[in-house]
């Protein structure tokens, strides 16, 4: 297997495996042994086979795991673990590590609140480019005080406060969502 392929496996496995990779533990799992994966599996983790002996157990885990995902994948979906792996690398040690920590932040969410960010970013994502770019303005002037009470506001609602306040944003035309900022905005006092 090529090294440009192990870089895309290695990708593929870089967002579950994060905390492996720092700790290498998978609460006390055993192992996996290299005679126990399959033959697909050693066709796409060949690049290690020498290490994988040393590997944390952990680490041989998410490794195996990560090896049947590449094998499930589409051309497509492998296209777009390349891109990752590309994105990542561009990036410093220092945007890695604060990339990391969100990740962990993020499994650490129940459930729910995952799916809900989940929904909510590919809400996001189906936006216009002209929606996106300004949700991103207001965001990036928003100061760091602001940005922190919004955060503890939502912090303090309920479950069911939180869904409605969902349900009400997405009913809202472009319009109303803009005057509603504005309105907040000249509350707080901002711009």
């Amino acid at each position: 297997m090529n090294r440009h392929l192990w870089m895309v496996v290695a990708w593929a496995l870089l967002a579950p495996a994060t905390a492996l990779a720092q700790g290498g533990s998978n609460d006390g799992a055993p192992g996996v042994a290299w005679s126990d994966l399959t033959a697909a599996q050693q066709q796409v983790l060949e690049p290690v086979r020498e290490r994988w002996s040393a590997l944390p157990p952990g680490r041989q885990q998410a490794l195996s795991r990560g090896a049947e995902r590449w094998q499930r994948m589409s051309p497509e979906q492998r296209e777009r673990a390349q891109q990752r792996l590309r994105q990542w690398r561009e990036l410093t040690p220092g945007q890695q590590q604060q990339l990391r920590g969100r990740y962990e932040r993020f499994r650490s969410l129940p459930p729910e609140d995952q799916q809900q960010l989940r929904e909510s970013f590919h809400r996001y994502r189906d936006l216009p480019p002209e929606q996106r770019e300004q949700l991103r303005r207001r965001w990036q002037e928003m100061t760091p005080e602001q940005r922190e009470q919004m955060h503890e506001r939502w912090q303090q609602m309920t479950p069911e406060q939180r869904q409605q306040m969902r349900k009400r944003m997405r009913q809202m035309t472009p319009q109303q969502r803009q005057q509603m900022h504005e309105g907040m905005q000249q509350r707080r006092g901002g711009h």
